[in-house]
């Protein structure tokens, strides 16, 4: 990746606080940890929802089921692609019956999440399903939206909104990057 993000929005403290503040968040809309699951939509949903999982057993001391949804072929731009990277799917328990928490890092137009629905309902027919991102920039092309946000980030169409993990990206922080300089295509869903 080349260059320097136009901002810095949110460091290692403001993200954890925002995962803390969302498992709260979860717990009181679904008044505990009873038939709670987390799915996160890979890439960095799946991180960011393995987190969630670990303050979720800190509040309640309930290891909620967690899984990992991967959408490449369920999304809307899979022909345009010359070979869509797969990273597989992991569900290890049943969805049907559970409230689901899908988890994703950017909420932009809503078509990832659009696509991260239709491949949860091959897996059964979870009782509810709930979003949580940490990022929610705007810009809906579908009316979609998320129950849980870290921050909301108003930014232009021309500007890209990255989530980076730590355990991805070796740092924890949100940026906003021209889009001249989306090298890895990361926020700009």
């Amino acid at each position: 990746m080349t260059g320097e993000p136009k901002a810095v929005i949110m460091d290692e403290a403001a993200i954890s606080r925002a995962i803390t503040r969302i498992a709260h968040e979860i717990l009181e809309h679904n008044e505990g940890a009873d038939h709670i699951a987390l799915v996160g939509v890979v890439r960095r949903g799946v991180p960011l929802a393995q987190r969630i999982a670990e303050q979720i057993y800190k509040i309640e001391g309930v290891k909620v089921p967690f899984g990992s949804l991967d959408i490449s072929f369920y999304r809307d731009d899979v022909t345009r692609a010359i070979a869509p990277v797969l990273h597989g799917t992991n569900i290890p328990f049943s969805v049907d019956a559970e409230n689901i928490v899908l988890v994703d890092d950017v909420l932009y137009t809503g078509r990832t999440v659009r696509a991260a629905l239709d491949t949860l309902m091959d897996y059964g027919r979870p009782k509810t399903v709930q979003l949580a991102v940490m990022v929610d920039r705007g810009h809906r092309e579908l009316p979609i939206r998320a129950d849980y946000v870290g921050k909301n980030v108003p930014s232009s169409r021309e500007e890209d909104v990255r989530v980076n993990v730590s355990s991805l990206d070796g740092t924890d922080s949100v940026e906003i990057w021209d889009s001249q300089n989306n090298a890895e295509g990361k926020g700009t869903r």
